[in-house]
Order: structure tokens, then C-alpha cells, then sequence
């Protein structure tokens, strides 16, 4: 349990308070970046006093200014007007989630029966939601995502990583990133990171020789002269390195290329075959590396000593099938771990929540555990961990109310995130209201 903070010097005018919370989940207090090992079971709790409960200010900025007691905040705030007051009775607060890898631009639902790789090798999976989402207009495109979005936002993530990677030529790649930047600029309920993912899979007419050259040699061309025109941004650059898409020469050529017009190395790597994929993404200093099924124990090491962070997709596991990673030798091992939905046709999820249960059973996370990696950890992934992923004074107030006894509630309700969540904060505005919808 850690004691709380307040600012020193409050400023006339702020943007939001919220008061009276039993429990304030910080997560982190002492502005760590990421969290690993043993330290990811010790997360930074407020607990509340009888008849004091606890505070947390936003200000104009969208950054937390304050939190601590209801009586220390009343009385550094006396003579501040706040926007908007919020009752927090009887509520948890917890920091908004991160969703550290996300599928949500494509059209066309999927469902599975055979195998991943048997549907994919039949011509089916990937390649029956790229042939909708070629078809598919930019509007059409666009409103897909934001619903998805908006059901995002209301499961408490306030931060999402996007893909593309539904087109594999370069014209529908474009059509995707505009989309995401678009999302990025006009939706306020969540922060986006974007993730050029055009090595999702070898199109049909190609080889996976004639598909790294042309994601080289022309996708990423066609995006560096997007992203300086103004049209797109990208921050991050994915490859499914899988036995049979793109192997590990021809991943790690992607990815190098990605490196070199300064997109961070986010990854998906030993899903379905032992492929050695995380060994190379470690040693060429990928920030994340996703699913890991399969990752073999030299892997494990490399990525603990390169301080690559393992992104782990429980859905996908469970929908699919397949062995759940390692989870626990990895943090043994030190490495840094995050958590996303894999939200995609074949894995259709959208709530966290939800996630940090399949986790804890599937991977054999504690409740802790589950928390950090879709918070300060899934934050880090992205580059992010300075400004979101817990609630410190300085960072984005962004913030998830429940009505739970504890928050371990959240999780341990499985599937009852709708009932519990009251209400989400994104830089101190309120973006959903049970009460009002």
C-alpha cells in the first residue's frame, strides 16, 4: 500500500474531481516504465479510510494533478472550481487498459471450424477478410472501426494498438492506415497506435520471395511518402513470422526495413510452429514480441537479456486451440509482460477485462499479474508507459470506476464487465456513463 500525493501549488480552475473511492489502483507509484519478475505481483493500492475516502484531481491538461484523501484534497482544493465533480461512493478506480495488440480494421465476419493454418493454406482465414476488406470503401471501413472501438471504450481500454494488414497490397494497406489515422484524430474516447501490418500474410498470387520485395521495395516506399505528405502516421511495424507466411530471414528483413524509417519492432513471432522467430526479433532489439506459444527457452533468455516484451494473447489460445505460452517461465525469467485481445474475425473479442480472466486461468497469471500487463506494461509495448498505463500525478486521467467490493472483482466476474464498470474517464472527460445509457 502506498501513501498519497497531492500537488503543491493548485491552480484556480480544474477540469474534473472524482471523490470518494474506496480503492484507488495506482498499479505503479514510483513512475516505472515497465514491470517485471516478482514485481509484477506487487501493485501500488490506495485504500480508503472510514468516513475519508479517496480523491483524484485532473486538471485543464487531461493530466493527473492530485490524488490522495477526500479531507487533504478538500482542503488543498478549497478554492479551485472544478468542470465537472464526480461521486465515487462505494467505487473502485482503476487506470484506463491498454490493449497492446488489436485486428479492428477489416470487414467480412469470420467462423472457424478446422485448424488456423488448414483454413489459411485453403485460401480461407486471412485471405477471406482481405477480399471483403479490398471491396470495402474507407467510410464502410471507418464505421465498422469506431463501433468496435466504442465497445472497446466501454469494457474500460482508453488505449488500443491498431493493424493493418487486411489489404497485403498497397493501395488497401494505404486505405487501412488512412482509416487509422482517422480514427486517431477524430475519436477522443481512446488513444490509438498505429501498426503497419502488411506482412499479415503472402498474397495469393505471390511467393513469400516476391512479397518481402514488394513490401520493401513499394509498400513501404508508398507509406514513408504518406507519412510525409501528412496523410498517415505510423508508429509501430508488425510481421506474422510463421512457418509457411514469412519466415525468419525474410521477417526479419521486414521488420529491419521498418526499423530504418523509425517504426518500433511489435511483432508476432512462434504462434503455431517453433520457427526461432523470437530468437531473431530479440536480437535485433524488437520492443515486443506477440503470442509465443511455441518460444523455446533460449528464446526466453534472449528476450530477457535484449529487454523485449512478451505480448500474450490468451483469446487466441483459447479459441484456437493451442498450447497457452509459457507465461510463467517468462516472468521467472524477467521478461516484461503485456496483454491483448487479438481482437480479429477469428478472435472476437473486444474487453479486457475478459482478457485478464482467460490469463489468469489459461497462463496461470495471478490477478496482479493480469492488471500490470494491461496497464503500465501494455502502455510500454507502445512507447507509452511515460504518459498512460497507471495513475500517477503527471500522467493521463484516464480512468475505469467499478462497483465491485474489491477491484479484483473486475476479473474475477468473468463476462460481467458490462454490469460492474460504472463509469470511464479519458483524460479527465467522461466518455461513458452506465447511468446515463
Amino acid at each position: 500500500m502506498s501513501s498519497p500525493m497531492t500537488t503543491t501549488t493548485p491552480p484556480t480552475n480544474m477540469l474534473l474531481l472524482v471523490h470518494s473511492a474506496k480503492q484507488i489502483v495506482r498499479v505503479v507509484s514510483n513512475e516505472a516504465k515497465v514491470v517485471k519478475g516478482t514485481d509484477m505481483k506487487s501493485i501500488s493500492v490506495l485504500v480508503g479510510k472510514p468516513g475519508d475516502g479517496l480523491s483524484l484531481v485532473v486538471g485543464k491538461d487531461g493530466l493527473i494533478a492530485a490524488i490522495g484523501f477526500d479531507s487533504d484534497i478538500k482542503t488543498k482544493y478549497r478554492h479551485v472550481s472544478f468542470e465537472r465533480t464526480v461521486n465515487a461512493s462505494d467505487l473502485c478506480i482503476l487506470p484506463g487498459f491498454v490493449d497492446a495488440h488489436t485486428h479492428p480494421v477489416w470487414a467480412g465476419d469470420r467462423l472457424a471450424g478446422a485448424s488456423y493454418m488448414d483454413i489459411h493454406n485453403a485460401g480461407g482465414g486471412i485471405h477471406y477478410t482481405v477480399d471483403h476488406t479490398r471491396r470495402a470503401s474507407e467510410e464502410e471501413l471507418f464505421s465498422l472501426l469506431r463501433e468496435r472501438l466504442i465497445r472497446m471504450s466501454k469494457s474500460g481500454t482508453t488505449v488500443v494498438e491498431c493493424k493493418s494488414g487486411y489489404g497485403l497490397n498497397t493501395e488497401t494497406e494505404l486505405k487501412m492506415l488512412r482509416v487509422l489515422e482517422r480514427a486517431k484524430r477524430e475519436i477522443s474516447f481512446v488513444d490509438i497506435s498505429i501498426t503497419y501490418c502488411g506482412a499479415h500474410a503472402i498474397p495469393k498470387d505471390m511467393t513469400e520471395e516476391l512479397a518481402t520485395k514488394a513490401i520493401i521495395s513499394e509498400q513501404l516506399p508508398a507509406i514513408s511518402r504518406a507519412i510525409r505528405l501528412g496523410e498517415i502516421s505510423v508508429d509501430n511495424i508488425d510481421v506474422f513470422c510463421e512457418k509457411g507466411v514469412f519466415e525468419v530471414d525474410s521477417s526479419r528483413q521486414i521488420l529491419e526495413a521498418g526499423r530504418a524509417l523509425g517504426f518500433k519492432m511489435n511483432f508476432h513471432a512462434d504462434e503455431i510452429y517453433p520457427l526461432g522467430g523470437t530468437e531473431m526479433g530479440a536480437s535485433i532489439g524488437a520492443e515486443a514480441i506477440s503470442h509465443l506459444e511455441q518460444v523455446s527457452d533460449t528464446a526466453i533468455q534472449e528476450m530477457a537479456r535484449n529487454e523485449s516484451i512478451g505480448v500474450i494473447l490468451p483469446t487466441t489460445a483459447y479459441i484456437l486451440r493451442l498450447p497457452s505460452p509459457p507465461v510463467r517461465k517468462l516472468i521467472e525469467a524477467n521478461v516484461p509482460i503485456a496483454l491483448g485481445s487479438d481482437f480479429n474475425p477469428n478472435a472476437f473479442c473486444l474487453a479486457m477485462p475478459m482478457v485478464m480472466h482467460l490469463a489468469c486461468i489459461l497462463c496461470h497469471m495471478s490477478l496482479e499479474e493480469a492488471l500490470v500487463a494491461s496497464t503500465i506494461n501494455a502502455a510500454a509495448t507502445l512507447g507509452l508507459s511515460g504518459s498512460h498505463g497507471s495513475l500517477e500525478v503527471g500522467k493521463k486521467g484516464d480512468i475505469v470506476m467499478v462497483d465491485v467490493p474489491t477491484w479484483e472483482h473486475l476479473i474475477y466476474q468473468f463476462g460481467e464487465h458490462e454490469n460492474l464498470i460504472q463509469m470511464v474517464i479519458k483524460a479527465g472527460f467522461v466518455v461513458y456513463d452506465k447511468a446515463h445509457q
